[in-house]
């Protein structure tokens, strides 16, 4: 399987999530903001809310954070204006990227970004030239240790999952965007806390790297996903484990 999907499940071991939660906290906020603003404040009524509802109460944010957020894309209280964008790239080795970001200055934004990809070897892509390469589908990451592979697989496919794929030490499910949130649930009935759970840009064929092409791409895909804009960063890289081990010591 893909080299980002192990890097996925290798820094969530290391606990290297754990690390960056006020990170991940900001991201959810800025998330449910936009889709509070969007779609408005009732889960029953907004399922990208509800979906990222999910999301927040499985990094433990607390319930206030998110009432608060949801206000303030309703507007019952003062917020930045954020923008959703979308980039492409190319990194290393003619790998493909996919940045999903919110901000407040788009200039801003895409100027800092295209100084991040010159300094790891890598550029902006012409619109629709890596998306291409790519399909939106629901990806949820499962260490194996966790639940029995044939009660886990009875019960995403029967939930409306395409696929339960073995991934080393995981499982990935895939799904079409409109099932992930019906697979998820029957995740969380199983009392399973998945590594990894959202509708991802997953590719259609991966690039292999290795040597100094390997370790710049975890650089470059370090700092992106570090960015306050970046809401999200996908790659078709593939990359050996002990090389994505070793980028982490």
């Amino acid at each position: 399987m893909s080299g980002h999907s192990k890097w996925a499940t290798i820094k969530h071991k290391k606990g290297a999530a754990d690390a960056k939660r006020g990170r991940v906290f900001t991201r959810v906020i800025k998330e449910l903001t936009v889709a509070a603003r969007a779609g408005g404040g009732d889960p029953d009524t907004n399922p990208r809310l509800r979906t990222l509802i999910a999301e927040s109460k499985a990094v433990n944010m607390p319930a206030e954070n998110i009432k608060r957020a949801i206000r303030r894309g309703t507007g019952e209280e003062p917020g930045v204006n954020y923008e959703e964008v979308v980039y492409e790239a190319y990194g290393p080795g003619g790998t493909a990227i996919i940045l999903e970001g919110l901000t407040d200055n788009k200039n801003r934004t895409v100027g800092e970004l295209r100084h991040l990809l010159d300094k790891y070897n890598g550029k902006m892509a012409d619109r629709n030239t890596a998306l291409r390469k790519f399909s939106k589908r629901g990806q949820i990451l499962i260490e194996k240790t966790k639940v029995a592979e044939d009660a886990l697989m009875a019960a995403v496919l029967e939930a409306g999952a395409d696929d339960m794929l073995d991934d080393d030490d995981s499982w990935e499910i895939l799904t079409a965007p409109d099932a992930f949130d019906a697979v998820r649930e029957a995740v969380r009935k199983l009392e399973v806390e998945p590594m990894s759970a959202s509708v991802a840009m997953v590719p259609f064929e991966f690039v292999k790297l290795t040597g100094r092409e390997a370790q710049s791409m975890l650089k470059l895909m370090d700092v992106l996903e570090d960015h306050d804009d970046v809401q999200h960063a996908w790659s078709n890289f593939d990359i050996d484990e002990k090389e994505i081990e070793a980028s982490l010591l």
